[in-house]
């Protein structure tokens, strides 16, 4: 892993894959912001499925698209994303705007969360993902809830 940053939390890291894994996906694509690197490598490490890509984007960009192409390319069933929430706002809202990508069949880290706080209404809802202690949120239209539904 690079120093730049650290990997995630093991717990946080666990529950990810756990709400991956309960989504049944048969393929998955990671997308990270650069300095997320660490985050996404633990993820396909602990994936025991098929990875389609692993997609790295910067903080900030002119406009995404060519990262946004290669992130929906393959279809896959499932999006797993790492990053700052800058980064990750930006890349979101090409998203939205250019391909066919489903914020609900994506699942974040800690950082990504928020995003919403910073990308335009909607963009980010019905996303699942995971705090640094392992506690499972969902985005809904501009806020982040914690999912009241979980097992304790």
């Amino acid at each position: 892993m690079s120093a730049g940053h650290p990997g995630p939390a093991a717990a946080e890291l666990a529950k990810v894959v756990e709400l991956v894994r309960a989504q049944r996906p048969r393929t998955v694509v990671i997308g990270h912001g650069r300095q997320a690197a660490p985050v996404a490598e633990a993820f396909a490490q602990a994936w025991d499925g098929t990875v389609l890509a692993v997609v790295g984007w910067p903080e900030e960009a002119a406009s995404w698209l060519r990262q946004a192409r290669r992130f929906t390319a393959g279809e896959p069933e499932a999006w797993v994303v790492a990053g700052g929430a800058r980064g990750w706002a930006g890349m979101s809202e090409r998203l939205r705007r250019s391909t066919g990508w489903e914020p609900g069949r994506t699942f974040g880290f800690a950082e990504t969360a928020g995003a919403v706080a910073i990308a335009p209404p909607g963009t980010l809802e019905g996303m699942r993902g995971a705090d640094r202690d392992g506690r499972a949120w969902r985005i809904g239209r501009n806020v982040i809830f914690p999912d009241l539904w979980e097992e304790p």
